[in-house]
């Protein structure tokens, strides 16, 4: 099988600025790894700040800021970027970033931080070592640290906590299904629970290339075929997690399937039809967020996750967070009249969070006032509502006044 034709131009020597990295033209599509040059040239033109996938996408003047979060997670995992907050997530340059913005670095066959290029590079049917060994079930104790050093707190799950009931299923190969609204914790729970952990991303957009991997020019010129996330989960026995995986085509999720029933292998027809066979410990988690637009649970996908686990906010951790009380009050009051489909919508922990941030910075009025601003349209009155209620006052969203 020859290699096939790329259709990407060869990098030149200067990187873009935030000024020239505008959209493509209509009816053509920018590269990965062009894309990911240009993110790298705005965060090393703003050195020293921490930007949000959204700030990032509206900076570069793009409106493709699923597909700019996805690169912002792939970067920050090879070490070319760094993530300087994790809730919301913004991101910074690093030393690395600037040589990804020149070309010096090819932002996709970059080896992920911790791992040599010429482990990337090599064939996924002989992984550098150590050998990926069976998973082992490892009992948790309490508190849990994530990789990104946040503290997890496990909550009850069938007689025990939920991260050691995950690890569980995974030694027994159960694949696992969280669903519930966003903002309530899912992916925080999986990486908890698997450390190892890789994660795609997933939304409309998402394709088959996006999971196996694909070709990527060099810096010399030439072409190699670089191993995506489900595939280098596979080499080294470790939990490939699909965020959002109702938002992705059930023809491009089809491609996963193989790997998790009997078989537990895939060929990579883009890649001179390559049997890649899954090590020990592979396992696949997916999150569902329902209710979302363009999120359907086809019965294809249901059925390949045995086990189907409903997330919810954690209203007592939000009281543990020291979150205002008045707020959370606010939230169980929503989810209350959401659970009886009087309104679609209701402050999770994720948006209880942002509230005491912007509460400790612009006051609880002005958390107050946002709260009712996030909520989506059809739903406003009734937070509105539920808001003056609790907090004795009414509110309407932020909005500019006069000059002062």
């Amino acid at each position: 099988m020859t290699t096939p034709t790329p259709t990407t131009t060869a990098p030149t020597s200067t990187a873009p600025t935030a000024s020239t990295a505008t959209a493509p033209a209509t009816g053509s599509r920018m590269s990965p790894g062009e894309m990911r040059r240009k993110i790298a040239q705005f965060l090393a033109d703003n050195s020293g700040k921490a930007y949000t996938p959204g700030q990032v996408t509206t900076g570069l003047g793009w409106k493709w800021v699923s597909n700019v979060t996805k690169a912002l997670r792939a970067m920050a995992d090879q070490g070319l970027v760094d993530e300087a907050q994790s809730s919301p997530a913004k991101y910074t340059a690093n030393a690395k970033t600037s040589q990804v913005a020149s070309g010096a670095i090819s932002p996709i066959s970059a080896a992920p931080t911790g791992k040599s290029a010429e482990a990337v590079k090599a064939a996924p049917a002989a992984p550098a070592a150590p050998a990926p060994r069976a998973y082992s079930f490892q009992p948790a104790n309490g508190p849990v640290k994530r990789p990104n050093g946040t503290t997890y707190y496990p909550r009850e799950l069938a007689g025990t906590s939920d991260v050691n009931a995950l690890r569980k299923l995974r030694e027994a190969g159960v694949a696992v299904l969280l669903y519930g609204p966003p903002g309530t914790g899912k992916t925080s729970l999986i990486e908890a629970a698997y450390p190892d952990a890789i994660t795609i991303a997933g939304d409309g957009d998402t394709t088959v290339s996006d999971f196996v991997g694909e070709y990527t020019q060099k810096p010399d010129g030439t072409f190699e075929f670089v191993y995506g996330p489900l595939i280098r989960a596979m080499v080294e026995g470790r939990c490939l997690f699909i965020d959002d995986a109702t938002l992705i085509s059930p023809k491009v999720l089809a491609v996963v399937y193989p790997a998790m029933d009997g078989r537990r292998e895939i060929v990579v027809k883009a890649h001179k039809g390559e049997v890649i066979k899954a090590a020990p410990g592979f396992f696949v988690a997916a999150g569902h967020n329902p209710g979302v637009h363009g999120a359907i649970l086809t019965e294809a996908l249901a059925s390949r996750f045995a086990a189907h686990i409903e997330v919810t906010s954690d209203y007592e951790l939000a009281d543990k967070l020291k979150i205002n009380r008045a707020a959370v009050r606010v939230a169980r009051n929503l989810a209350t009249k959401q659970a009886n489909g009087e309104i679609g919508w209701a402050p999770q922990l994720r948006e209880l969070l942002a509230f005491q941030k912007i509460a400790d910075v612009l006051g609880i009025k002005a958390a107050a006032s946002n709260l009712v601003g996030i909520a989506p349209e059809e739903d406003r009155d009734v937070v509105a509502q539920v808001v003056a209620t609790t907090f004795g006052d009414k509110h309407e969203p932020l909005t500019l006044g006069k000059q002062v």
